[in-house]
């Protein structure tokens, strides 16, 4: 339970502008105006390509560094029929990167197979093992996708032997500082596609690995006369543009709006079975289900067994061995969670019970802990503390291996840099990354990390921002309706945030099988009244009513009688659907008594 792990500060929106004109010129709410100032989209013609995305709207692959040099050199490569392999990531944008870069060289007729790593046996990226192991079956060409910007050694080697490499990337490129300056590092790669290139003129570098392997393919289409089939391979990059939790805006936002339309009439049969697998047949898809539910399918292939048995559910093509499949990597991701638990319960109540909870950056050694696991129990514990978080693990060679996942206050890249002789390898971006190190190294890398960092106190105080200030007299289905036009919600346009203050908590109820869901009917000061919703930590939520209000009236208010406990809460409004009937209700987000 996380009641005493994070503090909150609930702040207000302050941004201005002539909510009510724009909502007049955009046939919108102003409460929708004020949003879609909130989230920085300011002149007319941002507003306009915001409420109405489209794929006209998308950068020119053109615009990257090499992008003409790598078709010049693909398209000779396919045309004498040299072998190509494709070399990935083992998460989902590696698996997605790696299936768009197959199918558009396979639609153009390459000599083409592809390779991903083990995660455990191979660690992260290509290795030299994979890159002889090509050598001695005949590839000629290596693409990567979604790594190789690190691999500056590797590729050397690649090189040596003879063989053409062309490293398409979205991560942060690797430098040394040498007085203040930093100088990067380059693989001497043939041609090198990656948006974070200093001298890369393309406009949008926060693209995700999968999108770059479909810029390049997209022109390629255009060398061969077919762009317009580049579209069959959308719905792939919108997958891992949600599932690598990169910034929901300008063209990564048109992306998936676009590919949402299109997996809920996916013609992959893969694709298919794993939707049906999930119970999602008859649902309509959403950002939350290709990040919570299709993406972990296809992640724990990578983390428990292999990222190649998430590839070839993809390439399948029998529906009942589709089938068979999916229900299998849904089987492997269900065992996943399991371990997941388990290891956040670890990791937690070592923070709580050691010296842990004093430091500023954690970093837990849960030394039985699956490495694959590593990053999201990170990603969990940060949660619950609202600090960057390192969990680190025993790895096979007798070394540790860990993830990171952090706070916006804190560039986790960056700072690793700043202890990067204590490391065997590491890689990654602001919020996340991935390292190994060797097992003496662990403590002096935990102090080095706490001295280093500038975060201050106020830094680590979770920052709850809400949009508008709204009475829930004010909802409408209108409104509701209304706030579709903003979606796909997640990193860089976050789900809307609304709150009313002294709603008082007339009836409760516990609900779900699990007793995981608490019922309202709050009524505001004006008597206007509404359900509401709450599935955050429920045992936490009367705690704290018992603390503040005593037992009695937290009885009181389960019995629905009348009782005195009023608090102020965020929520998001919603209608709920049941037996033809439409009701109006509120989710609450977070409370203060």
């Amino acid at each position: 339970m996380n009641r005493e792990r994070k503090k909150e500060k609930w702040f207000l929106a302050g941004k201005r502008a002539d909510f009510y004109g724009i909502g007049q010129k955009f046939q919108v709410d102003p409460v929708i105006a004020r949003l879609i100032r909130n989230r920085d989209v300011i002149e007319e013609k941002e507003i306009e390509q915001y409420l109405n995305p489209s794929l006209l709207q998308l950068h020119d692959p053109i615009l990257f560094k090499d992008m003409e040099k790598s078709a010049e050199i693909l398209m000779e490569k396919i045309r004498k029929g040299d072998k190509i392999r494709i070399i990935s990531d083992y998460d989902v944008d590696g698996i997605m990167s790696n299936y768009i870069l197959l199918k558009g060289f396979e639609t153009l007729l390459a000599n083409v197979d592809y390779e991903i790593p083990d995660r455990m046996r191979d660690g992260y990226g290509i290795n030299e093992r994979l890159i002889r192991e090509a050598k001695e079956q005949g590839v000629d060409t290596i693409v990567t996708c979604d790594n190789g910007i690190a691999a500056y050694d590797q590729i050397a080697y690649a090189k040596s032997l003879g063989l053409t490499v062309i490293v398409t990337d979205h991560h942060d490129v690797p430098y040394e500082e040498n007085d203040g300056k930093k100088a990067y590092k380059i693989p001497p790669a043939d041609c090198v596609i990656n948006p974070k290139q200093a001298d890369c003129s393309y406009p949008f570098p926060l693209i995700c690995g999968a999108t770059v392997a479909l810029k390049l393919i997209q022109y390629l289409y255009r060398k061969a006369g077919i762009e317009q089939r580049i579209e069959e391979l959308i719905e792939f990059s919108a997958i891992a543009t949600v599932c690598d939790v990169v910034d929901l805006k300008g063209e990564n936002r048109i992306l998936v709006k676009e590919g949402l339309k299109r997996l809920n009439r996916t013609q992959n049969i893969g694709l298919q079975a794993l939707i049906k697998a999930n119970g999602l047949e008859d649902k309509t898809l959403s950002a939350y289900h290709l990040g919570f539910v299709i993406g972990p399918c296809l992640n724990a292939s990578g983390r428990l067994d292999t990222a190649k048995r998430g590839l070839k559910l993809l390439l399948e093509e029998n529906i009942v061995l589709a089938e068979r499949m999916a229900k299998e990597v849904k089987e492997l991701n269900d065992e996943r969670k399991d371990m997941t638990e388990q290891g956040v319960k670890q990791a937690i109540e070592q923070v709580e019970t050691t010296s842990l909870r004093e430091d500023k950056v954690l970093v837990i050694y849960l030394p039985d802990c699956h490495e694959s696991l590593a990053g999201i129990i990170a990603g969990r514990v940060r949660e619950a503390f609202a600090r960057p978080v390192f969990v680190m693990t025993k790895a096979e060679d007798g070394g540790l291996k860990g993830s990171g996942r952090s706070i916006e206050a804190y560039s986790m890249y960056e700072e690793l840099t700043k202890c990067k002789e204590l490391l065997s390898k590491f890689g990654g971006h602001p919020m996340a990354a991935g390292l190994s190190m060797p097992v003496e190294n662990l403590e002096l890398f935990k102090k080095m990390l706490n001295e280093k960092t500038t975060m201050t106190k106020e830094d680590l105080v979770e920052k709850v921002v809400i949009d508008v200030a709204m009475p829930i007299g004010y909802i409408n289905e209108r409104l509701i309706d209304q706030l579709d036009l903003l979606e796909p919600f997640g990193k860089g346009n976050p789900k809307p945030l609304f709150a009313q203050k002294h709603l008082h908590l007339v009836t409760g109820k516990i609900l779900g099988k699990n007793k995981n869901v608490l019922k309202f009917l709050l009524e505001s000061d004006d008597g206007c009244q509404m359900d509401g919703l709450f599935f955050g930590d429920i045992e936490a939520f009367t705690e704290k009513i018992i603390e503040i209000f005593g037992q009695q009236q937290l009885d009181y208010l389960l019995q629905g009688r009348q009782n005195n406990i009023y608090m102020d809460a965020t929520y998001y409004p919603s209608v709920n659907e049941f037996r033809g009937m439409r009701t109006m209700q509120v989710i609450i987000q977070n409370y203060q008594f």
